[in-house]
């Protein structure tokens, strides 16, 4: 068997904090912390976060740290609870190892809910700093989150939009948006409700074909740019608007770029990307940005879709069933696998296949419009009347009304629905040049005349090659050396790595330096990260005091805390790793010697 690959080190899942509040209902409010501190880490260049939708896959499920590690490739995992009482929140926080479930760092904040945004920028720098101090040197802000509004309640109002926003259905897409639009009452200067309100609108009118609503989605963007033109979630929803909602796809890969540009480690914009670039058929771009999403949100079903999709439209339709099939295993049910499942055994030729597909299937899509398809496209003799197909009550996603047109014979027919669907900007008709089950009417005049119109040439600008951003040397050797000068002589002199508490902003702070110019320091020219550094000298002072006769009446582990370690586990694996052998038996040995 392949050999696992390796963890990041500088990896973290933020598990949903849990909602310890006296009220149920405040479970969106924990979620909404849990997401903010997701999205400011994400920020950090150098760390690699696990996006939401894979770390809310565990939400009330009792897995261990070290699976749940292996499962996301993560080295670390956050998690937490939030309890809400009146205008006072509770935030407890602790970072464990994935390895081996050990904890590294525990925080428990109490503050008045107006503070919670600082609070949340807080808890994020000091994780950040744990991971940098634990496995080596990235640039850090001096600031993850900004507040958005002064107004709390708008705030708490937004939350329980996006709680409901990140349903996906029409229920909780209906509440959303009387959230958001109340959230705009009590606070008009507050951009994020305006975009969210965009973007639900924008994917009404996409699913629907309800073009009106598009320019009520126009106007809450502009609203919302007019607030705040930097806003990630404002490009997101343009580019939403842009590119479901009227199919302009030069505007909608700017905004995506643009919203990928603020937040790069936002999901959901470059899945919109990779679905752009596989409406206009560049697929090398769109597996390359779908196969990026997939290594930091590995449990999300709609990515795993968007990659069998690029598959199935590219032609490679065992790799789609293996991709849909991911997909389900993910969410049992999924529609969109469901159907996308359906069609690639209708082009693999494999009946046998499709008939345990659909006996097996909880809601199979179109089940016996499928079969017709299956048997025209295969030549033989449709058996009984051409069946119906049934109006979705969802999206309009596969075609099989038109499938059935075209392989009955009937191409002016099928190609005035293709025009209709088209017109409407509905769905997945925005893949139809690509249908694999279309291309009987890839010789017909009218429909290359519709890719033209659609596709017209020299539609997107280039995709800029991803490229490695060279390491900066933050400080010029005329800096750098007088301050490790100063580090070896405040360490030697005054001890501080006895302190327990010591961390790398104290130590920086003592030296008149940034933290990330200590880090750099650190790891640039003495090839260790902080933790490294600090416990390398509290092993030098442990080993001192272990072989002073007047120490004999002390256990091992009282002078591993008295040289700055706080953890057994920490002393032991650092000394057995440093040194070879375990802490006793290195005395042992030093002893007969």
């Amino acid at each position: 068997m392949p050999a696992a690959p390796a963890i990041y080190p500088a990896s973290i899942a933020v598990l949903p904090f849990v909602n310890n509040s006296p009220d149920p209902e405040n479970e969106y409010f924990s979620d909404g912390v849990s997401e903010e501190i997701i999205n400011a880490l994400a920020k950090v260049r150098g760390l690699k976060v696990i996006a939401r939708t894979s770390s809310f896959a565990y939400k009330n499920k009792a897995i261990d740290v070290r699976d749940i590690g292996q499962q996301l490739q993560v080295a670390n995992i956050l998690e937490g609870s939030v309890r809400r009482a009146g205008r006072k929140v509770r935030i407890a926080a602790q970072l464990v190892s994935a390895r081996d479930g050990v904890q590294l760092w525990a925080r428990r904040f109490d503050r008045e809910l107006k503070d919670i945004f600082e609070l949340q920028d807080e808890i994020s720098l000091l994780i950040a700093d744990q991971i940098r101090a634990q496995y080596g040197h990235f640039e850090l802000q001096d600031q993850l989150i900004r507040p958005p509004t002064k107004n709390i309640e708008a705030y708490d109002l937004y939350l329980k939009a996006r709680y409901n926003h990140l349903r996906w259905d029409n229920p909780g897409i209906t509440n959303a948006i009387a959230f958001y639009k109340e959230c705009t009452l009590m606070a008009p200067n507050f951009a994020l409700p305006y975009f969210g309100l965009a973007y639900c609108f924008a994917m009404r009118a996409s699913f629907g074909g309800f073009h009106e609503l598009l320019e009520v989605a126009q106007g809450y963007l502009e609203k919302g740019f007019s607030i705040d033109e930097n806003a990630g979630p404002g490009h997101f929803s343009k580019a939403t608007l842009a590119f479901w909602g009227r199919w302009s796809f030069a505007e909608g890969q700017a905004a995506y770029r643009q919203a990928l540009a603020v937040n790069p480690g936002d999901t959901e914009a470059e899945e919109g990307l990779a679905e752009l670039y596989t409406a206009v058929g560049d697929f090398e771009q769109a597996l390359r940005h779908a196969r990026h999403i997939l290594s930091t949100n590995p449990l999300s079903a709609n990515h795993h879709y968007t990659l069998a999709n690029i598959h199935y439209l590219s032609g490679d339709y065992q790799e789609a069933l293996a991709c849909a099939a991911t997909a389900m295993e993910v969410k049992p049910g999924f529609t969109h696998a469901v159907g996308l499942t359906q069609l690639c055994y209708i082009l693999l030729g494999d009946w046998q296949g499709l008939e345990r597909f659909l006996a097996q299937a909880e809601c199979p899509e179109q089940p016996e419009a499928c079969r017709a398809v299956y048997q025209l496209f295969h030549g033989q003799r449709l058996e009984g009347e051409v069946p119906a197909v049934q109006p979705s009550a969802q999206v309009d996603l596969f075609t099989w009304e038109l499938y059935l047109k075209l392989y009955l014979g009937e191409e002016e027919e099928a190609m005035d629905l293709l025009e209709e669907k088209v017109g409407q900007r509905i769905g997945q008709y925005i893949n139809f040049q690509n249908m694999p089950l279309l291309k009987p009417l890839h010789a017909h005049a009218r429909f290359r005349a519709l890719v033209e119109k659609v596709f017209p040439q020299g539609l997107l600008s280039k995709e800029p090659e991803p490229a490695a951003r060279p390491r900066a040397a933050l400080m010029e050797e005329a800096e750098w050396q007088p301050v490790l000068l100063q580090l070896k002589a405040v360490m030697k002199k005054d001890q501080l790595y006895q302190d327990a508490s010591l961390s790398l902003r104290s130590l920086a702070e003592r030296l008149g330096i940034t933290a990330n110019k200590l880090s750099w320091l650190l790891n640039e020219q003495l090839g260790q990260n902080f933790n490294e550094y600090v416990n390398t000298l509290r092993l030098q002072l442990f080993q001192e005091l272990a072989l002073k006769p007047g120490n004999a009446h002390l256990t091992l582990l009282g002078l591993a805390y008295e040289s700055g370690f706080n953890s057994k586990t920490v002393f032991n694996e650092f000394f057995k790793k440093s040194v070879g052998l375990t802490p006793r038996a290195w005395v042992k040995k030093q002893q007969q010697e």
